[in-house]
């Protein structure tokens, strides 16, 4: 069994139409999807807001590599242009994490970075999973908790919006 956890984002043109396009890339090793988020962008801010949202997806015939080529190829379909890190994109998808495999490869590094500090990834995840854990971080409410309210309160639910 594979099981990862992937992290969808999209702040340019569609934003819900490439959150959908991941979804349905997704659907037939969907096992949750989190609900739609709108957070401010981090890193670079002279950006529009992100819509985010948490996949459980799970398929035996992947591993983490096999996730990481899953996300890559469905943000070629939403026509993803990397010209800044951390800068506007159709569709972001990243992997979080798979089955606790832990990696320190370059271009698959688990869990992914920055997970137990940002409250967009925790929020939605927890949604789907209040059991989730960031493998060598701790319980992802733990984390959650952790963090300043402001990070926490940025993480807006948009009950208008469904995957």
């Amino acid at each position: 069994m594979s099981r990862a956890v992937l992290s969808l984002g999209s702040n340019l043109g569609d934003r819900l139409g490439y959150l959908r396009l991941a979804v349905d890339g997704l659907r037939d090793v969907l096992v949750a999807v989190s609900g739609v988020y709108e957070t401010a962008p981090w890193g670079v801010e002279d950006q529009p807001d992100f819509l985010n949202a948490v996949c459980i997806v799970d398929d035996p015939a992947r591993d983490h590599w096999a996730w990481l080529r899953t996300g890559q190829a469905l943000e070629r379909q939403a026509e993803r242009v990397r010209e800044q890190r951390w800068g506007p994109r159709t569709l972001d998808v990243d992997v979080v994490t798979v089955d606790g495999v832990r990696s320190d490869d370059p271009e698959l590094l688990l869990p992914h970075p920055g997970t137990a500090d940002r409250a967009t990834v925790l929020i939605p995840w927890l949604e789907i999973d209040p059991a989730a854990e960031v493998p060598g971080r701790g319980r992802a409410a733990d984390l959650l908790a952790a963090l300043p309210d402001s990070d926490r309160e940025g993480v807006r639910r948009r009950e208008d919006l469904t995957l």
